[in-house]
């Protein structure tokens, strides 16, 4: 995913996709796992996660190689549709066999810490590595890094994976599958219309929203009826579990459409190769990966909820950094900004996901683990959806293109338009590109500095802990010493 961000300009440059087409390409991945994230869960539990996750790891490098080659926007978002449905089966698989495989209830906090670290380390190197590619091969290339670490997983999960699955489980719920799939897309499908600025007709857009919104409710009430549910909805019911999910969600929006913005300044702004850029990423993703780490260890003598608040609080100093950024001089004070961002992120990722896994029972923890991620992915295509579309509204409003110009509908098409223009003219073109763009960004900083303030808020009011050391050596282990209440 952070690989992606950094090839933006080089696909807009070669594929010539139209912004909702760009915007497709880059979120189409987030919305396809977190459609599938809630089935290939309850599948796993069914058929067994190691099988699970090692079906998904062939279709993963098989649909990899395809996007590293597509030839216009239509393949790609079709090929990077393909990389969702594979990729659903993969999260929940791993932290189910995580859950599985360390029943002590601090054991499996510090897999977990570990566990979300991965995902650090992945946003840490994605930039480095990938920009490596791109200064020196096309943007497919970024995709072909798939490909060598899929092998590896296909040839070593056998001989180092346990299977796990419950032997128990009911018969797949194909209804339930289906209602989940028309439930998510449509209100996908409708948010991406009302953004665009030719939506056409209203009517269209809001009635798919409508759409969804009845067709879940249809979901939920199957669930209840059924008595092996695609989901069950009794873990709902947990309040602090519940409020993780929340709070990750949200967390999760306002991280997708920071990161979007953050990087296409950092090239198209500060004028950055992919390299330099990926490279400036570097200490927030280093930032997450303590964070992350620190937090079992920080959450076993303070109370969990006060480590996830305090984390949010540094968050939202980091987005206030962002929404007063300008677009002349900046890059220390987006770095740092963006590091505040991520430090923050690190306690409620790497807790909120314990709380989850960990309030489940073992054969239910392929589902448990979908929700959580479905939570986790879901906000983050979200967050590319709507404030990249807030963005790109301030943007269309703040910046006037030369008649005739597409340069108006995104910012790599101002900086291109600007290249084709003698001297001054350019240089102007460019600057008040650069300003629209950085006044959307300032706006979502804004807006994300009230929302993680309120989360933070949320999160004291909602989850009442205490320390795990606290609880008595002998607990249950069914429910995590870190969140017992």
């Amino acid at each position: 995913m952070s690989v992606l961000h950094l090839a933006v300009p080089h696909i807009s440059e070669s594929l010539l996709p139209s912004a909702p087409q760009m915007l497709w390409i880059i979120d189409i991945y987030g919305f396809m796992i977190a459609g599938f994230l809630v089935t290939m869960g309850t599948l796993g539990d069914r058929i067994g996660r190691r099988r699970l996750l090692l079906i998904g790891a062939a279709a993963f490098g098989v649909a990899s190689v395809v996007a590293a080659y597509a030839d216009t926007p239509a393949m790609l978002i079709a090929s990077r549709a393909a990389l969702g449905v594979a990729g659903a089966t993969l999260m929940p698989s791993t932290l189910a066999l995580i859950s599985n495989m360390f029943q002590d209830a601090r054991q499996r906090g510090v897999a977990i810490a570990v566990w979300v670290t991965m995902f650090s380390v992945g946003v840490a190197l994605g930039p480095v590595v990938g920009g490596a590619l791109l200064e020196f091969f096309w943007w497919g290339s970024v995709f072909l890094l798939n490909v060598p670490i899929m092998a590896v997983l296909l040839v070593a999960g056998p001989r180092l994976l346990p299977e796990y699955r419950d032997a128990d489980a009911g018969r797949l719920d194909l209804a339930s599958v289906a209602l989940s799939l028309a439930a998510i897309l449509p209100i996908i499908f409708g948010l991406k219309e009302l953004a665009k600025d030719d939506a056409g007709p209203l009517p269209l857009p809001l009635l798919a929203v409508v759409v969804g919104l009845v067709v879940g409710v249809f979901f939920v009430r199957r669930q209840r009826a059924l008595a092996s549910p695609l989901i069950d909805l009794r873990l709902f019911r947990n309040r602090p579990l519940a409020t993780a999910l929340v709070a990750m969600l949200f967390s999760m929006l306002i991280a997708g459409g920071t990161y979007l913005f953050v990087t296409q300044y950092l090239q198209l702004v500060v004028g950055l190769s992919p390299l330099r850029a990926g490279l400036w990423l570097l200490p927030a993703a280093l930032a997450l990966i303590v964070t992350s780490m620190l937090s079992p260890v920080l959450a076993a003598k303070i109370a969990p909820a006060r480590v996830v608040a305090a984390g949010l609080a540094v968050s939202a100093v980091g987005h206030l950094m962002l929404a007063l950024l300008d677009s002349q001089g900046g890059l220390t004070q987006l770095v740092v900004g963006f590091l505040l961002v991520y430090a923050g992120g690190g306690p409620l990722i790497a807790l909120g996901t314990d709380i989850v896994v960990g309030s489940a029972p073992p054969e239910q923890a392929g589902s448990a683990s979908a929700v959580s991620e479905t939570s986790t992915e879901l906000g983050m295509a979200l967050g590319v959806a709507i404030l990249g579309s807030v963005g790109a509204i301030v943007y269309r409003s703040q910046f006037t293109a030369p008649e005739g110009s597409a340069a108006g509908d995104t910012l790599a098409a101002a900086v291109a338009a600007a290249q084709e223009l003698p001297g001054d003219a350019g240089a102007a073109l460019l600057a008040a590109a650069r300003d629209a763009f950085t006044g959307g960004l300032n706006l979502v900083g804004a807006i994300s500095t009230v929302i993680t303030v309120l989360l933070a808020v949320a999160v004291l009011a909602m989850v009442r802990d205490r320390p795990a050391g606290d609880v008595e050596a002998g607990a249950d282990d069914a429910v995590p010493a870190r969140t017992a209440s």
